[in-house]
Parts: structure tokens; C-alpha cells; sequence
């Protein structure tokens, strides 16, 4: 291997390969019971009319299901959406054994709503973006 190195973007197949390489590392680390625990999990709401007014997607992997986005449309805020779509990822967490979920938000979006779900917070990051709160949740799943 040389010693010369130089760092530049990388094409979707490079990334990839980096992918890969720290999967195959990971594996060596993470128990033989859980090294295939990986699905994207997204769910969706419907009005009447099929009209997709609120969604969740998720990632399970390994013993947790991290929520990477819960959107519900502006003019159907209000109307339990957003919880009916965190009960059934959390329904589809305690079927797969998972023993967490956790997800973020910001101040302007929904923390309290995180709050009065169950969901704690485990981490925050000031000024993220500028003038805001980046918030981290994790609610324990088995045991409840």
C-alpha cells in the first residue's frame, strides 16, 4: 500500500465499498443472533382518497429501530397521526425484540410531542441549526 494518500468525493461505488469495509468490521464485533438484524422499515398514512398525509421511515438493526424521519402534513397535525405512527413502529420494535427506538428532532419541530410519547432525551446539540436545539430520544422497548 502506498504511503502517498489524497482525499477527494467519492462515486457511489466507493462509498459502498467504505460501507462494506465498516459492516465487515462491525460484524466481527456484534453478536452472531443479531449481525443480520437489518430492514428499512417505512410506514405510511393515507386519507380516504389515497392522499399520503403523514409517514415514518425507520431502520431496525441489530436490537434498536432508529427513526429517521415521522412527518404528518401540516393540516392534519393534531389528529393522532404522529402517535399512530410511533405505536406501530414501536409495536413492530417489541416483534422484532428490539429493547430501544430512538430518533431526533429539533426545537421547531415536535420535542414535546417526543415527550408525552414516552421518549427521552438521551443528548442535545446547541445552536444546530443557528439558534435552535437538536434534540436526541431513546424510549426503552422490552420491559415496559
Amino acid at each position: 500500500m502506498s504511503t502517498n494518500s489524497s482525499i477527494g468525493r467519492s462515486s457511489h461505488e466507493e462509498s459502498s465499498f467504505v460501507r462494506n469495509k465498516l459492516i465487515e468490521y462491525n460484524a466481527k464485533h456484534v453478536p452472531d443472533d443479531l449481525k443480520s438484524n437489518y430492514e428499512e422499515i417505512n410506514l405510511v398514512i393515507k386519507s380516504n382518497d389515497g392522499v399520503i398525509i403523514g409517514g415514518l421511515n425507520s431502520v431496525f438493526c441489530w436490537n434498536w429501530i432508529e427513526v429517521d424521519i415521522l412527518w404528518v402534513d401540516e393540516t392534519c397535525r393534531g389528529m393522532n397521526y404522529g402517535s399512530k405512527l410511533l405505536h406501530e413502529i414501536e409495536e413492530i420494535a417489541r416483534a422484532k425484540k428490539c429493547t430501544f427506538i430512538k430518533l431526533n428532532t429539533f426545537s421547531f419541530q415536535a420535542p414535546a410531542f417526543y415527550i408525552k410519547q414516552g421518549y427521552q432525551v438521551i443528548g442535545t446539540i446547541e445552536n444546530a441549526p443557528r439558534g435552535c436545539t437538536h434534540y436526541y430520544y431513546k424510549k426503552d422497548i422490552q420491559g415496559e
